[in-house]
């Protein structure tokens, strides 16, 4: 862990606030800031505090967490809005439901015209406690997004409205997907909090992440 990279971290989340932003908030000055984030000495109690409030984080957040420990692996934070679009979905519950859900929603995609299909999925979590415990099962829905081309008449089709989204870019996603994606929700999280949006979870898809090599992760937001 790193107070230094921590104020780093929190810094670029802010919608990469200065160094000389954080110096005139604190009334200190860039070198100051300069030396924290290079770890060559630490601040006074009452700047950390103010950090602290500046951040929307804790003292154990500055100084005992390892917020930044992912950082290469996220891009392009932002707030984006979603144009409104159509979908289709496919729900699998088994042992590999993601890879399941997404091979099954591609394969319906193909059969009706798109043969490029763009995929997103979020977690299922309506599971018994035999089906996790015992039978090690998850659940995952992948869904379909239509081409304005498209509409299938053997299809439930849904629609979503124009939403804004935090979001974030994940490479490599699958080089380590128990760590690095969660803590790609984390991340966004993180960003909300700081920059003072709220989570939206009625009558939208809350959070979802996009297919591929690399991902984009997105959590509806005020």
């Amino acid at each position: 862990m790193s107070f230094g990279r921590n104020l780093q971290h929190l810094r670029r989340l802010n919608r990469n606030m200065t160094q000389e932003t954080i110096a005139e908030k604190l009334d200190v000055s860039r070198q100051t800031v300069s030396k924290w984030e290079n770890d060559e000495c630490k601040p006074e109690i009452e700047k950390a505090i103010e950090l602290c409030n500046l951040f929307n984080c804790s003292l154990d957040n500055l100084f005992r967490d390892d917020l930044g420990a992912f950082d290469e692996a996220y891009t392009n934070l932002r707030v984006e809005t979603v144009p409104t679009f159509r979908y289709v979905i496919y729900t699998a519950i088994s042992v590999n439901p993601e890879g399941d859900a997404i091979d099954r929603i591609t394969k319906i995609a193909k059969e009706h015209g798109d043969d490029s299909p763009k995929i997103i999925g979020w977690d299922f979590p309506y599971l018994s406690q035999e089906q996790i415990n015992v039978y090690n099962m998850h659940g995952y829905t992948a869904a379909w997004i239509l081409p304005e081309s498209i509409t299938p008449n053997d299809l439930e089709v849904k629609e979503q409205k124009s939403q804004k989204y935090a979001a974030v870019h994940i490479e490599g996603p699958f080089e380590n997907p128990f760590v690095i994606i969660p803590n790609g929700y984390k991340t966004i999280d993180e960003y909300m909090k700081i920059n003072g949006l709220k989570h939206v979870w009625e009558g939208i898809i809350p959070c979802f992440e996009t297919d591929g090599e690399s991902m984009d992760i997105y959590i509806a937001c005020e």
